[in-house]
């Protein structure tokens, strides 16, 4: 394996051994919240890191096998060696593809639960409302694999896009399907408001993080500062006379999140945390890949909202990814929400560019 993958591998079964060893300590226990995070997150990786013991026990007995053919006195031996470890190798293939349908998308594929955040780019209303139909697309596809969605934040336009909106799923290979999506997307169709039929072309931005549990990220209360206002609906409209929306700073890094979907100022603030959070760790996340970046160089992508990873072509009814160049002429089964073509073909391009990296 590549020193990227093993890396990936090796901490992934740390990680499962760390969590293995707080289910029994009693401070875990006696602290519900804490102790079930641990458990969420210990049962994520459980699969991983039993397929990767098994692949490194594996490993240890072909190169037994192999220093019996070297030491074998006579030729019987050296053949029950052999076989014995074209055995092995065969068990070993089998388990470095489960592995790699496991591993790909890199340290954060076993997360089940992400935030992402979807905003309007050029192109005025018809950005917003491309924005819509992104949002739209996500969730009817959630429903259809079995994920859980809920709305954190919107900022609605009266002609009923959003200018942003920010949203958390739920759900086994959540962000190991949907990271692909972070990048810029781009639209090219005949807008309602148009009365001479010209295409136009408007662009939204989607950014996919994972969630982390609450004992991977260290936030307390005075590393950032709490804001609370009054909430408004599409317009300025006012729509909450009462101060529950709820503006979060981060003091260290800057990042500023709100939220005021909800008309409790105590469900908002939870809500802003958990982006918060998702946010803080994703920081922590791009700065460990810059480090990386040569090992990584064959993946898809950087994840980067600025890079251009799709356009969506309404009058020929015609999605193009063009990082894999894949191009698909059911533009209009993709926005309904099935977009496991792309998906699938974004992870078999990193699974093949994986498939060779196994040593011996």
């Amino acid at each position: 394996m590549s020193g990227s993958i093993r890396d990936i591998l090796d901490e992934k079964l740390a990680r499962f051994e760390k969590l293995e060893a707080d289910m029994s300590d009693p401070d875990v226990l006696a602290d519900g919240a804490r102790m079930s995070a641990t458990a969420r997150e210990h049962g994520g990786l459980a699969k991983v890191a039993g397929r990767y013991r098994e692949f490194s026990r594996l490993s240890d007995e072909i190169r037994q096998c192999q220093e019996m053919v070297e030491l074998a006195e006579d030729a019987d031996e050296r053949d029950m060696a052999e076989a014995e470890m074209k055995t092995l190798r065969e068990q070993r293939e089998s388990i470095w593809e489960e592995l790699l349908s496991l591993t790909v998308g890199g340290e954060d594929s076993h997360r089940t639960r992400c935030v992402m955040e979807i905003r309007a780019g050029t192109g005025g209303d018809e950005a917003a409302l491309f924005a819509r139909d992104l949002f739209e697309m996500y969730r009817r596809h959630a429903e259809q694999t079995g994920w859980k969605t809920e709305i954190m934040e919107a900022s609605a336009t009266e002609m009923g896009g959003f200018k942003e909106i920010t949203i958390t799923l739920e759900g086994e290979h959540v962000f190991r399907d949907l990271q692909y999506e972070s990048g810029g997307h781009r639209v090219q169709r005949v807008p309602e408001t148009e009365t001479q039929g010209r295409v136009h072309t408007s662009a939204a931005t989607v950014a996919v993080m994972p969630e982390p549990e609450d004992v991977e990220i260290d936030l307390k209360a005075d590393d950032y500062r709490k804001d609370f206002f009054g909430a408004s609906g599409p317009g300025g409209q006012h729509v909450n006379k009462t101060d529950s929306a709820v503006r979060l700073t981060h003091h260290e890094s800057g990042i500023v999140v709100q939220c005021q979907d909800e008309k409790s100022q105590h469900k908002n603030l939870a809500k802003a945390l958990r982006v918060l959070k998702a946010r803080l760790y994703e920081k922590k996340r791009e700065e460990e890949a810059a480090k990386q970046a040569a090992e990584r160089k064959g993946l898809i992508g950087s994840g980067d909202r600025s890079q251009r990873i799709r356009t969506y072509n309404f009058p020929q009814n015609r999605l193009t990814d063009h990082r894999i160049n894949l191009t698909l002429y059911k533009l209009d089964q993709i926005i309904a929400g099935d977009l496991s073509p792309v998906t699938e073909a974004l992870i078999n391009y990193d699974r093949d560019q994986l498939r060779g990296d196994m040593i011996e």
